[in-house]
């Protein structure tokens, strides 16, 4: 059994969808008052459910959620720290060398974290 669905929960989820509409470039689903959802890729879907409807109800500390993003290099892992910051993205860490790889880590308007990031390549 594999994982298909990334559910956050979220204050507004009609803002919450032009957020992600932004960022991952492609419009939702679908995009209601109370649930939005996005097509990650053919595998992922991305559910923005209302903190004010979920069922059964969730307290979200803001940070409590971390969406990743590979990139396929660290020249592209750039290009989206500076496309994000550009768009107003509150960005936590810039870029830097971890022990997996090359990343930065930004924020969603709900406080969840977005890291991009390029694989340390083995060998």
């Amino acid at each position: 059994m594999q994982p298909t669905y990334v559910l956050l929960a979220v204050d507004n989820p009609l803002a919450s969808a032009a957020f992600y509409e932004t960022i991952l470039g492609t419009p939702p689903l679908e995009a209601q008052t109370t649930f939005a959802l996005f097509r990650m890729n053919p595998a992922i879907m991305l559910g923005l459910w209302s903190t004010h409807s979920i069922q059964p109800p969730v307290a979200v500390a803001p940070g409590s959620a971390e969406l990743c993003f590979v990139l396929e290099s660290d020249e592209a892992v750039d290009a989206c720290h500076d496309r994000w910051r550009a768009q107003g993205l509150p960005i936590l860490q810039a870029p830097v060398e971890a022990d997996f790889g090359y990343t930065f880590t930004a924020t969603d308007p709900d406080g969840h974290r977005l890291r991009a990031f390029c694989p340390m390549r083995q060998g």
